[in-house]
């Protein structure tokens, strides 16, 4: 019907926010909110839209066509998009339409000046702000040019920027609508953007007035610099006042222009400290009437601010729930696990009902609070000293927060919450039957809950995962497992600081733990050469494992049989496949972000592993495995030998040659193990990943879901409520699955406050070359080669002699390793897995590099300087 086509603003809530679009709905809402003045107008729903474009059938197939195209086809979406854009901006709007909005300007002042603006209803959204997607026009007059700029706005739902941004957002073209708010113009004094939280450091306390004279477009558009006041609580702590050249003011007849400011007004402050203040106010009702941080645009008039457009910041990373209004410091437990993925909510659930401390979810992300830690002065100490010998930017970034002593009080011992974090567990022996047991210890208990959590199913099955999660816990909380663990760490630490002591000699250790026996996750990589030993010499399964990389492999029920059942049809095929089974049996619970019990698992997708194979084959003799783990051996004792005799030749030699030979046998006796707890809990995961699954099968048979992976969208607890009742919620997994995408575009911070800012460290060097960049040096030696950028495993194309530049690598990563030269990431400590495994095949390695993967171009030639830290550009 037509009245539904315009409402007045303030008819609008949040009942009508489907066909007020983003920005219509927030300013519906701001309408009606007490002592907030909001120019008047309506606005033309997305009905009216709809009934222009089905005037216009020849969108459709346009649409259809649009929908096919990747986001980085620009020449084909600029072709399509500009011919969309010009359908509408020439298809008549229906008379009953057009007399329906002049009758809206009559109620307004027909020939009042009007802004007219675009309000796409995927626009101003919690999780994507579209902002600057869609058009904006300022200053119109008259019935018929409203009705013009009217179409424009409707035409500029499919600019290109606009069709790429929902691209890649994952949202249909045709699920988004227009609609227009038209309202009265405001000729303010100064105008600008208020973000009630700190758009750059995410702090919530902190509020950023951006302001300029004349209309808000010259700051939006970028073409004056904006006076900028940070305000704290109801002050001004910080201003800069920018010299603006020049002014967007409205012209008589209608549009806008730029003109130039008088030299006296230049430098002039748009805003008192008093009115910025008084903005920011108002924008904390405006804040808490959203219930989140808001950007706002807004206008100064006669001393009067308006507001013209609300809408959630979405660039902000979430902080985590908390029950109390106390400061909180967070550490990011993804860094440390080498996956800062947002992880779905069932991972997220698994996660923190396994691990062995309390684990706040923010962002998709887990973190640890370490506030109680941090308010001691033992723990503090400790603390500091722990992650600091592990990821300095992480330390960095904690006395950056430290440095404020309002944030974290200091707190006599007693009263800081238990004893310090970090405390050195008792030493044992250097005895390699200790790693033996271990290891024997965790395969019978993992066979244990292998057997018993088959039988479980329904309810028994979740009243059952409790009991296996204690025993996950207790074995990863074994005394003698974090003794293992700690003794190969503090024997590295120990020797790489007393060899510089000593020799001069930066990071020795690295070169004395080459191919340290009982690292499950080094042996992992040579057992995939023994694998590609079998399969080299049969070319039919060679064949047919490129044209699987080549062309992906179609297949029905499960990948894993069909894969190697097809594989089984070629010459040497049974050999190959009993090759691939043997390594899937031992290794197939591994993934890349094997922390996330969602991601699919080798043995679920074991077609992960064709393309690494294949290099394998490609790139080495057969036998190299063994070779290089001999070549490893050798050269770690002719190192060991080399040091002691070095050392012997010092005064009071013998007594310094004694200590780091009892050393470098503790280091070779457990660094291998300090691989192995990670395995332990993969091996679990992947048992308690399938028990789901089956009970998920069960649904979906029942109608309670659609797809079995609809389960990854809910907390464990959710999923047992869900067993139990046959019952679930679509529209919540749905949320969570709009959650997740919105998730994944946001980079977590090393460090989180629960004011809201991310911190993430600085190394504070001056001894790199210019134009080199900064890491944390974790594996000795230079070496010089073409990078290669890889943010997908599945993408890696690797050749001999290349270096390895990604974002951070998790233990499924380190087949790879056994073909580059170099490794340089952008996550990542001295005792992380890539480090690790990096010593351990003796490439040297760099970590922790900013924004790595965007500063070196694939292909390009650089130098990684594993014992200094630093990687040098050199093409």
């Amino acid at each position: 019907m037509i009245e539904q086509y315009v409402w007045d603003l303030r008819e609008i809530d949040d009942r009508r926010a489907a066909v007020a679009g983003g920005k219509g709905a927030n300013l519906g809402r701001l309408a009606r909110m007490a002592d907030v003045r909001v120019p008047a107008g309506f606005c033309v729903t997305t009905d009216a839209f709809r009934r222009v474009i089905s005037q216009a059938p020849s969108i459709g197939d346009r649409l259809d066509e649009l929908s096919r195209l990747s986001a980085g086809d620009l020449d084909a979406i600029r072709t399509l998009s500009a011919q969309i854009r010009r359908t509408i901006e020439e298809t008549a709007v229906p008379d009953e339409l057009a007399a329906r909005i002049t009758s809206a300007l009559v109620r307004h002042g027909e020939r009042a000046a009007y802004a007219v603006r675009s309000s796409a209803t995927a626009e101003d959204l919690p999780t994507a702000s579209f902002a600057g997607q869609q058009d904006t026009y300022l200053n119109v007059v008259g019935p018929e040019a409203v009705l013009r700029h009217i179409r424009r706005c409707w035409a500029s739902l499919f600019t290109e920027r606009a069709v790429v941004y929902r691209r890649r957002n994952g949202i249909d073209h045709r699920a988004v609508s227009m609609a227009v708010v038209v309202q009265r113009m405001v000729f303010p004094r100064a105008a600008g953007i208020l973000f009630t939280a700190d758009p750059v450091t995410g702090d919530r306390r902190t509020a950023t007035v951006d302001a300029g004279f004349g209309l808000g477009e010259a700051l939006v558009s970028g073409v004056v610099n904006p006076d900028v006041f940070k305000v704290r609580d109801g002050e001004v702590v910080a201003e800069s006042i920018a010299a603006k050249q020049s002014a967007v003011h409205a012209l008589p007849g209608g549009g806008t222009r730029e003109t130039a400011l008088d030299p006296r007004r230049r430098e002039q402050p748009a805003l008192t400290h008093e009115q910025a203040v008084r903005l920011v106010s108002l924008g904390r009702r405006i804040e808490a009437y959203f219930g989140r941080p808001q950007d706002i645009e807004w206008c100064l008039a006669d001393d009067d601010f308006h507001i013209v457009q609300s809408r959630p910041i979405t660039t902000l990373f979430p902080v985590p729930e908390r029950d109390d209004e106390d400061n909180h410091v967070y550490v990011s437990v993804g860094h440390q696990q080498m996956m800062t993925d947002a992880m779905k909510q069932l991972g997220l659930s698994m996660w923190q009902s396994t691990a062995m401390v309390p684990m706040h979810a923010a962002g998709g992300r887990l973190f640890v609070d370490v506030t109680r830690r941090l308010a001691s002065p033992a723990g503090r100490a400790a603390l500091l000293d722990l992650v600091g010998k592990g990821e300095p930017l992480v330390r960095d970034a904690l006395e950056t927060v430290l440095d404020r002593d309002d944030f974290v009080p200091l707190l006599p011992d007693a009263d800081a919450g238990g004893p310090p974090a970090g405390g050195a567990p008792a030493p044992i022996d250097t005895d390699p039957a200790i790693v033996g047991a271990l290891v024997e210890r965790s395969r019978a208990s993992v066979a244990a809950l292998a057997r018993e959590i088959r039988t479980k199913s329904g309810p028994e099955l979740f009243d059952f995962l409790p009991v296996a999660f204690e025993e996950h816990r207790r074995v990863l909380g074994d005394p003698l497992n974090i003794q293992a663990v700690m003794a190969g760490m503090e024997a590295t630490w120990w020797l790489n600081d007393k060899l510089y002591e000593w020799l001069g000699e930066k990071n020795a250790a690295d070169t004395l733990t080459l191919s340290a026996p009982g690292n499950i996750t080094s042996q992992m990589g040579l057992d995939l050469l023994d694998v590609a030993d079998a399969i080299r010499p049969y070319p039919e399964v060679v064949a047919f494992l490129r044209s699987v990389e080549d062309d992906g492999f179609p297949y029905e029920g499960s990948l894993y049989d069909a894969f190697l059942d097809e594989l089984a049809k070629r010459t040497g095929g049974a050999r190959a496949r009993a090759a691939i089974e043997g390594y899937l049996d031992r290794y197939g619970m591994r993934c890349a972000g094997e922390i996330d019990i969602t991601r699919p698992r080798w043995r679920e997708r074991p077609t992960t592993l064709v393309p690494v194979i294949l290099d394998n084959i490609r790139n080495f003799e057969p036998g190299a495995a063994e070779r290089r783990f001999e070549q490893g051996r050798q050269e770690a004792l002719k190192k060991e030998q080399d040091v002691l005799a070095r050392l012997r030749a010092l005064p009071d030699g013998e007594r310094k040659a004694d200590e780091a030979k009892r050393m470098i046998d503790r280091v070779r006796t457990f660094i291998g193990y300090r691989e192995y707890p990670k395995y332990d809990i993969v091996s679990r995961y992947f048992l308690y990943k399938q028990a789901l699954l089956r009970e998920a099968g069960r649904l979906v048979a029942a109608g309670v879901l659609a797809d079995e992976e609809d389960i990854f969208h809910l907390t464990l607890q959710e999923l047992s409520d869900a067993v139990r009742s046959n019952q679930v919620d679509g529209r919540l997994i749905q949320q969570r699955k709009d959650d997740f995408r919105s998730y994944r575009a946001l980079t977590p911070p090393r460090v989180l406050t629960s004011d809201g800012e991310c911190l993430n460290g600085a190394y504070r060097r001056d001894d790199v070359p210019a134009g080199a960049l900064v890491g944390l040096p974790v594996s000795a030696g230079a070496v010089e080669g073409r990078a290669r950028v890889v943010l997908d495993i599945a993408d890696a194309v690797l050749e001999p002699g290349d270096i390895l530049v990604t974002v951070c690598t998790d233990p499924s990563w380190s087949p790879l390793f056994v073909g580059i030269a170099g490794l340089v990431t952008e996550v990542g400590g001295l005792m992380t897995h890539g480090a690790v495994i990096a010593r351990e095949y003796g490439l040297p390695a760099v970590v922790g590099v900013e924004q790595a993967t965007r500063r070196i171009r694939d292909g390009q030639r650089i130098r990684v300087h594993g014992t200094d830290g630093y990687v040098e550009m050199l093409s």
